[in-house]
């Protein structure tokens, strides 16, 4: 297998690993929310939330990976690369809103102290 036919396995599998982990998130996520839930659980809304974003962030930036691996490494054009950004602005501001609803913060704001408030 030549170097354009290795990289273009590696992005198909960074494809791939960041769809499998939003999937198994998804599902996972669900399944404890329903066993919450099953179990008499009041608060179940805000913790199924929580690991609904922080399983797409992890798949998005496995996503982020894949398609810089695949459009830096393959021969870039302008085109490619002019495509490329746009995914990463569409995806880091996607990142950015679900962290702010997962924590209640930007990333870029220190966390809160314990103790404090």
């Amino acid at each position: 297998m030549d170097f354009q036919g290795v990289i273009e396995l590696a992005g198909e599998a960074g494809d791939a690993a960041g769809v499998a982990v939003i999937v198994v998130g998804v599902v996972g996520a669900t399944i404890v929310a329903a066993a919450r839930l099953a179990r008499g659980g009041r608060d179940v809304y805000r913790p199924y939330r929580q690991q609904l974003g922080r399983s797409i962030l992890l798949g998005l930036e496995l996503l982020v990976a894949a398609d810089i691996i695949r459009t830096v490494a393959v021969q870039p054009t302008f085109t490619s690369v002019g495509a490329l950004g746009l995914i990463v602005v569409i995806r880091t501001l996607l990142s950015f809103t679900l962290e702010l609803e997962i924590t209640g913060r930007w990333p870029w704001q220190a966390r809160p102290e314990a103790g404090s408030g």
